[in-house]
């Protein structure tokens, strides 16, 4: 493995270091909100690309 890659990977004791610290920043509460609004953001994205995808495919069979 090349060592420039190494901070890069992401293991078990990360992760839960993130949502320790995700929780201490956040609180137990405010979680369930974040993470709504995460995916309502990461569904409208999908619906642009989507689109977008479907607008260029529309262009190439004129």
């Amino acid at each position: 493995m090349n060592l420039s890659m190494l901070p890069l990977v992401i293991g078990w004791p990360q992760i839960v270091l993130i949502v320790v610290v995700v929780l201490l920043l956040f609180g137990g509460r405010k979680i369930p909100e974040l993470m709504r609004g995460l995916g309502s953001g990461l569904k409208e994205f999908k619906d642009a690309s989507k689109e977008d995808s479907d607008d260029k495919n529309l262009d190439e069979k004129k």
